[in-house]
């Protein structure tokens, strides 16, 4: 039986998603809920990795148990053993054929920002600080330059071994409410550090660092040196992921 899960998890004590040697990982926590629970050994398979630091709302996964435990009844369980930082906000049955990752179609991701003079340690775990005024009007105009199909080989870490650079932005938006900042992204997928880049070009955007000629130019020129700078990770969120 496979089971669908949907997490929502703090990922600021944690190394990412992934299971790696040299770290605590979400995946490993899950792996080790599930084996307490059934006895069994499995890999917890997610829609995609987050990295060291980041959040999520809606990361979903599945993994496969021959547990006579419910479907349904898998998230409590899981919350009865798992961390206080990661929550199954529910358990059911998969679909015939369902895969976490393959079978994604879409994902949001938000990125946020505060706007003050000093670090706020009550708002510095989920959002990412800005020392200096943004123009948010501008932000948000240049965010629209994402939306459709480009080659975003500018907006990935360099020394990336993936080939195909093309994704499909669905959406893209920049919203305030007090001295939050928050850039909002849905698309086919992404590339490693792909929002976070694009994060810190809208806030050259915002500073007047950059303009939407230049935002252009980093989209058709593929060069890495010419979009921002990679934002933070604490202030990333994997929101939602959809499938058909």
């Amino acid at each position: 039986m496979r089971i669908k899960i949907t997490v929502e998890y703090d990922g600021t004590e944690y190394c990412g998603w992934q299971v790696q040697p040299n770290g605590v990982t979400v995946q490993q926590r899950l792996n080790e809920a599930v084996e307490a629970l059934t006895d069994e050994k499995t890999s917890v398979v997610g829609s995609g990795r987050t990295d060291s630091g980041v959040h999520a709302a809606g990361q979903v996964a599945h993994f496969d148990t021959n547990s006579t435990i419910p479907p349904q009844r898998f998230a409590a369980a899981l919350n009865s053993v798992l961390p206080a930082d990661i929550r199954v906000l529910s358990s059911c049955e998969a679909e015939e054929g369902f895969h976490a990752r393959f079978c994604a179609k879409k994902k949001t991701y938000s990125y946020k920002m505060y706007i003050a003079e000093t670090v706020r340690p009550l708002w510095d775990r989920y959002a990412c600080l800005l020392a200096y005024p943004v123009d948010v009007a501008a932000m948000s105009s240049a965010a629209k330059l994402f939306v459709g199909e480009h080659d975003f080989r500018s907006f990935m870490t360099s020394g990336s071994s993936v080939q195909d650079t093309v994704r499909t932005v669905y959406s893209a938006s920049v919203t305030t409410d007090g001295d939050f900042i928050t850039f909002t992204v849905c698309g086919s997928g992404f590339l490693y550090n792909m929002v976070r880049i694009m994060a810190g070009t809208l806030v050259e955007v915002g500073a007047g660092r950059m303009s939407e000629a230049d935002v252009v130019s980093a989209l058709e020129n593929g060069q890495r040196t010419l979009s921002g700078k990679t934002m933070p990770p604490h202030g990333l969120t994997l929101v939602s992921v959809e499938y058909l």
